[in-house]
């Protein structure tokens, strides 16, 4: 078991795809190698570049992976929070992590080292193939990103995010979010006042956000929200 795990912790690594799957002697073996680390606001995980040494689990907070273009800017590539795995490709391949990792509330995370990984895969096949049905998963919503970004409209992005975090499919349920603003906007690839502009619009079916908490009314409602700004996109393109 890894050092530092609390009340609730496993069940949250339990809903990763990377851990979700394997068996519980495999999944305390693999635990075993780990460590939790609580971190503050604005600490740096790893460095786009460096060797990659290790993959994470958030189990409390947000973590953004970004990458820097030559023209010293940051592109946010993702955002994770509470049972959400991530690196986990640039750990399993040996090689070097392709974007920076930092922390953007306090956090604790799950770090679990790659230098036992292999011997790891050895004795249980299930975690390389744990790891790549994770990394698969990691693709897909990068295609999807792009086709937010390409095809969706601003209120359409907000509300397909909140979705992606609301614990259940139906009823009411309230999310924590990023306290930075700006880092769901350039998630979504919005600028900030477009950003507001959208949760203007999810207001209008039930959506409330309160600094960095976001109540949702009615899931099935914004579900339904998200398929009528799709056939509206598809109306306009006919």
């Amino acid at each position: 078991m890894a050092i530092g795990l609390r009340d609730g912790d496993l069940e949250s690594i339990r809903g990763t795809a990377i851990l979700g799957g394997l068996g519980e002697d495999t999944l305390q073996a693999l635990l075993s190698d780990g460590v939790v680390k609580a971190l503050d606001r604005g600490e740096t995980l790893f460095i786009q570049g460096e060797a990659a040494n290790a993959f994470y689990i958030v189990l409390d907070g947000w973590v953004k992976v970004y990458r820097v273009t030559p023209a010293g800017e940051e592109a946010v590539v993702g955002v994770f929070t509470r049972g959400q795995s991530f690196a986990e490709a640039a750990a399993f391949t040996g090689g070097v992590y392709p974007a920076g990792g930092e922390t953007v509330t306090d956090c604790r995370v799950l770090m679990i080292p790659a230098r036992h990984l292999f011997a790891r895969i050895r004795e249980s096949p299930e975690i390389g193939l744990a790891m790549l049905a994770s990394t698969s998963q990691h693709l897909h919503a990068l295609v999807h990103q792009i086709q937010q970004l390409k095809a969706h409209t601003g209120a359409q992005r907000v509300a397909e995010f909140l979705l992606s975090l609301a614990p259940v499919d139906e009823g009411a349920c309230t999310i924590a979010l990023p306290y930075d603003k700006a880092l769901i906007a350039g998630r979504l690839g919005m600028k900030p006042e477009s950003l507001s502009r959208a949760f203007q619009r999810v207001r209008t079916v039930g959506v409330k956000i309160n600094q960095n908490m976001a109540t949702i009314a009615d899931v099935e409602k914004l579900r339904d929200f998200v398929e009528q700004e799709r056939a509206e996109v598809l109306r306009s393109r006919a």
